[in-house]
């Protein structure tokens, strides 16, 4: 004969059930994704363009800086000298910051769609206020041009959403995906 007991698992082993279930549940943070097209251009130099994206509030002070895409390996950070041509965030707060930065600068991208992706909370993307706030893009290229595309947005953000702003020239689709 059986015993009630024997049939029951351990107290222990049913609470390490439950706390792996809830630990290996997916996490849905608030987030957001960028996409920026780089257009191939008909020119006769042509060199990768300089971007950057960042986060700007209402009153045009920078809330986070997502991404800073330059020549990383050129002797001597000499790279940077060029980032200054990117004259919106240079002035809000590029000169302001020591780079590298690790997960926010990086290479110079080719021609194509580049995908970014940041959860809320983490790095780079800070914790942002609820109000009202401009996705920015900025590239200039070397014996090219210099452009600026921005994409106004509430956060939080009350539902999932697809935004998009198209560039004219250094820049093709940008294009912004809220997730609440």
């Amino acid at each position: 004969m059986m015993h009630a007991s024997t049939t029951r698992k351990p107290k222990a082993l049913r609470y390490s059930v439950a706390l792996g279930a809830c630990l290996s549940a997916p996490a849905f943070a608030a987030g957001l994704s960028v996409g920026v097209e780089i257009p191939r251009l008909d020119v006769a130099e042509y060199h990768r363009p300089y971007v950057a994206v960042w986060l700007e509030r209402a009153d045009a002070t920078v809330a986070s800086t997502l991404a800073v895409w330059y020549d990383v390996k050129l002797k001597n950070a000499e790279g940077t000298k060029w980032l200054k041509d990117m004259r919106q965030w240079w002035r809000r707060t590029g000169r302001d910051l020591e780079l590298p930065i690790d997960g926010v600068t990086g290479a110079t991208r080719p021609v194509g769609k580049h995908q970014l992706q940041f959860t809320e909370g983490t790095n780079p993307f800070a914790r942002l206020p609820a109000g009202n706030y401009k996705l920015v893009v900025e590239a200039a290229r070397e014996v090219g041009g210099r452009e600026l595309v921005t994409i106004p947005f509430a956060w939080p953000a009350a539902k999932g959403e697809q935004l998009r702003a198209k560039g004219s020239s250094e820049l093709g689709e940008v294009t912004l995906d809220l997730k609440p």
